[in-house]
């Protein structure tokens, strides 16, 4: 079996749209359902694929969050989007048990999107500033992500708790995470990102 080509391997975070290959398949849709067919390359969702690697077995999937990450990669461009609010939580160890939603801060405001490989997973993307954003990058399963840093995601959940409908995950979360906060940069944060209130209330909340 030959192997995948460049176009495809070297997609950011393996992940890439048909349109992606038009200069390595005349016909890339007609490829896609062969190489899906062969289980080494699968759907992520509408319009969106990733690539098996090839250590891993046909009925190996990456995490909700790695594929969140290569799917607003492939739509935005690489190191754009930052996972966020309880999915950067989720990364950074603050969230123990998976959920069904992704998050990802992007430039520019998208529609949700069904995750083709799972059942009932969507990936929300909330409109942002993400330059601004204080990000990190992280490993995921795919290739490194960014995603916001503990200062920023603490600043995150308290803004937006009712994100996601898991208030309590998200308070645990913070709770978590809080201790691992540099002080001084949590200031720095809100007072650029005019989250003071934010920064109040997260201190009120926590006492």
């Amino acid at each position: 079996m030959t192997g995948l080509p460049g176009a495809i391997t070297r997609a950011p975070l393996r992940t890439f749209r048909p349109k992606d290959l038009a200069e390595t398949y005349t016909q890339p849709n007609v490829q896609l359902h062969r190489l899906t067919r062969q289980n080494r390359v699968k759907k992520a969702a509408h319009g969106l694929y990733y690539a098996v690697p090839d250590d891993q077995d046909p009925t190996w999937a990456p995490t909700l969050e790695a594929l969140a990450a290569g799917v607003a990669t492939a739509i935005f461009g690489e190191r754009v989007p930052v996972l966020m609010h309880l999915t950067a939580a989720r990364l950074l160890g603050a969230l123990p048990r998976a959920i069904g939603q992704a998050y990802v801060a992007a430039p520019r405001q998208h529609l949700p999107l069904q995750v083709a490989d799972r059942p009932g997973a969507t990936i929300v993307f909330v409109a942002r500033d993400v330059d601004a954003l204080d990000a990190t990058l992280v490993r995921t399963d795919l290739g490194p992500a960014l995603v916001t840093t503990p200062e920023q995601t603490v600043l995150d959940l308290t803004k937006r708790p009712g994100l996601g409908g898991m208030p309590e995950e998200t308070q645990a979360a913070v709770r978590l995470l809080l201790p691992r906060c540099d002080e001084n940069r949590l200031k720095e944060l809100a007072q650029e990102q005019r989250m003071m209130r934010t920064l109040d209330r997260l201190h009120r909340t926590t006492r």
